[in-house]
This record gives structure tokens, C-alpha cells and sequence, in this order.
């Protein structure tokens, strides 16, 4: 079992890019669990055509410690495995320890052993490494593979660099290794030379360019996956593509953060900054 957790700045598109890419793999007969560590709860809904899940947390306060693992999950999209973290009541304590109750949880109910015996477990997780909760994934080797999703954007591109510094600071603890970056696209000048420029200086790859389509947004707004709602449609030959580059990948790295003054030459250097 690889388990693969899904990094990048808010906004960037994670969930999308997760959801499509657990979809190209469940169509290709694989076995995927998607835990959803945001406490919007929105990192399953495609998968699941936009049903409501109740999540971990949630079950928790109303059934009290008595829960069974088919309280917390739900089957989506190919028989794909669906789990939402959830998060605490708004105004009240620290997201980032939803993560953590939920991935114990679902440890110590077997979702790990399960006799369905999984292929992935994807962690789709919210925004930056910036506190021990979000970290959870790669600190405790929960995760033992990272991509990130990028774009060309300044913002996005100093996040995916923050998040090399947390891999490295885990890496030798707990095994995890970085598998690359996803550029999905902004149609930003120049963004694949860029991203492509911006991993090598990581020590990494561009693992997938995700262009940009609006067969995205009508997919979602559908609530569905693109590879579900309109599977013989370019866009869905992307993330397929992108589901099997991760398959069959066998880079995984230790990256190398850059300096933020290196980051911002780089910019300058493909265009963004001038």
C-alpha cells in the first residue's frame, strides 16, 4: 500500500487534483482510500457526486467513542474509499488536531488492514505545513510519499518551498520523500518552463502539467469528477496521464528548499517578476 499525501498553498486546487487523480486510478482497477484533512470537508464530494459525509469529528460528538469504520467512511467513484477529517466547531480549537483524531481512528478501527486490501491511501491536506496537525501526514510517516501541487505564481511557488522545508525536517524521522510537483496551471507566462526550472532546483521533478480547461469547473459545479462526468474529454486524458505517472514513479527525494532571494531570481528570470 503507497500512501501519498497531497500538498500546496490554498486555493491551488488539491482537492480538485486529488479527486481526479484518485478517479484516473480507481478506473484503472485500483484500490484508494481519500482521507480529507480539511475541515471544509470538501476534499470527497466529487467522488461521492456531491453527497454530504458526516465526518470523523462529527461522529465522534454525536456517537461518543462507539463508532464503527463504515460510520466514517462512504464508497465513491469505482469503488473508491471516502473519509472526511472534518474539523472543530467554528471558533473552537485546533483543526489541525481533527487530522490527528481522525488518522488514529481509523487506525485503530483497521482502516489500514482492511481485507479490501488497498492499493493508496491519499491525504488531502489543507494549505501549508504550519502547525503539528497539518504536519501529522509526514511527520509520523503517516504519508511515506508528497506531491505538491503548484502553479506559476509567486504565492504558490514560495508555499511548495515552505513545504520542501517541512519534508526535509521529517524526512530522516519518518522516511517520507518528496515524488514531485503538479503544476496545475494558471496559464501563467512561461509557467511550465518555469515549474519545470523551479523542481530541478528542488532536486525534483514536474511530475504532471495540468492545463488549465473549463471542463473543470462544469465537472465540479456537476459534482463530479472530470473522468466521471466526461470521461472521453481531453481533460480527463490529462489526469489518467497523471494517475499513472504516479503509479509508475520511482523518483522520491529528500529536496533541497531554495532560499527565498534564489526563489525570487528564478521569477525574475522566466518572467513573473517583470
Amino acid at each position: 500500500m503507497r500512501k501519498i499525501a497531497i500538498y500546496g498553498k490554498g486555493g491551488i486546487g488539491k482537492s480538485t487534483t486529488t479527486q481526479n487523480t484518485v478517479a484516473g486510478l480507481a478506473e484503472m482497477g485500483r484500490t484508494v482510500m481519500v482521507v480529507g484533512c480539511d475541515p471544509k470537508a470538501d476534499s470527497t464530494r466529487l467522488l461521492l457526486g456531491g453527497l454530504s459525509q458526516k465526518t470523523v469529528l462529527d461522529t465522534l460528538r454525536t456517537e461518543g467513542e462507539d463508532v464503527e469504520l463504515d460510520d466514517i467512511r462512504k464508497m465513491g467513484f469505482s469503488k473508491s474509499i471516502c473519509v472526511e477529517s472534518g474539523g472543530p466547531e467554528p471558533g473552537v480549537g485546533c483543526a489541525g488536531r481533527g487530522i490527528i483524531t481522525s488518522i488514529n481512528l481509523l487506525e485503530q478501527l483497521g482502516a489500514y488492514a482492511d481485507s479490501q486490501s488497498l492499493d493508496y491511501v491519499f491525504y488531502d491536506v489543507l494549505g501549508d505545513v504550519v502547525c503539528g496537525g497539518f504536519a501529522m501526514p509526514i511527520r509520523e510517516g503517516k504519508a511515506q510519499e508528497i506531491y505538491i501541487v503548484v502553479s506559476g505564481e509567486m504565492m504558490a511557488m514560495y508555499a511548495a518551498n515552505n513545504i520542501c522545508k517541512g519534508i526535509v525536517k521529517f524526512a530522516e524521522a519518518g522516511g517520507v520523500r518528496l515524488g514531485g510537483v503538479i503544476c496545475n496551471s494558471r496559464k501563467v507566462d512561461n509557467e511550465a518552463e518555469m515549474i519545470d526550472a523551479f523542481a530541478k532546483k528542488l532536486g525534483t521533478q514536474m511530475i504532471h502539467f495540468v492545463p488549465r480547461d473549463n471542463m473543470v469547473q462544469r465537472a465540479e459545479i456537476n459534482r463530479k469528477t472530470v473522468i466521471e462526468y466526461e470521461p472521453t474529454h481531453s481533460q480527463a486524458d490529462e489526469y489518467r496521464t497523471l494517475a499513472k505517472k504516479i503509479e509508475d514513479n520511482k523518483m522520491h527525494v529528500i529536496p533541497q528548499p531554495m532560499h527565498t532571494d534564489e526563489l525570487e531570481k528564478l521569477l525574475i528570470e522566466y518572467g513573473l517578476a517583470g
